[in-house]
């Protein structure tokens, strides 16, 4: 496994959420879609949880050797739970910018690594570090994905009678 490559993607990933972000206006912020979404402000709740709760936290477990079983975690529970859409974005964004960045820093400092240790307990018995490296990256994509068809969505609300049929298909 390329582990310099998923590293760097953890790194230009979180520039990629500020960047993408930044762009948005205030208002689009605690904005949904539908009762099903999450809105923008939820989404980086759910990425600061994740990035103290779960990737790192798991693949540190699995690289000590320990053998003990991970904490457990709800990550979409929590974002009813903290209330993350009742919060300022920059008291989430801030936080889940410099956890990546002090995760990036823990993986760059790693050698020796075996990525192939496996965790051995239910129900994720069988997953190996590795594994949880690069879920970290696609979780990453999976939710800038998101932001940006909320970004779209939200775009469609501003049309006041103008059409986006020239763009291309969506």
């Amino acid at each position: 496994m390329q582990t310099a490559y998923f590293i760097q993607q953890l790194e230009s990933q979180a520039d990629a959420f500020e960047a993408l972000i930044a762009s948005m206006p205030p208002e689009m912020l605690r904005w949904k879609p539908d009762a099903e979404s999450w809105s923008v402000t939820e989404t980086v709740g759910h990425l600061l949880y994740e990035e103290r709760n779960d990737f790192p936290a798991r693949i540190r477990v699995l690289l000590s050797g320990s053998g003990e079983r991970f904490a457990p975690i709800n990550p979409a529970g929590a974002v009813q739970e903290e209330r993350f859409n009742e919060r300022d974005l920059t008291t989430l964004l801030t936080p889940f910018l410099r956890e990546r960045q002090e995760s990036v820093g823990w993986l760059r400092g790693l050698d020796s690594v075996n990525w192939d240790v496996i965790y051995p307990h239910p129900p994720l018995e069988g997953i190996r570090a590795g594994d949880f490296l690069v879920s970290w990256v696609a979780h990453d994509l999976l939710h800038l994905r998101q932001l940006i068809e909320l970004k779209w969505a939200w775009g469609q609300t501003q049309l006041d009678g103008y059409d986006v049929r020239y763009a291309g298909e969506w």
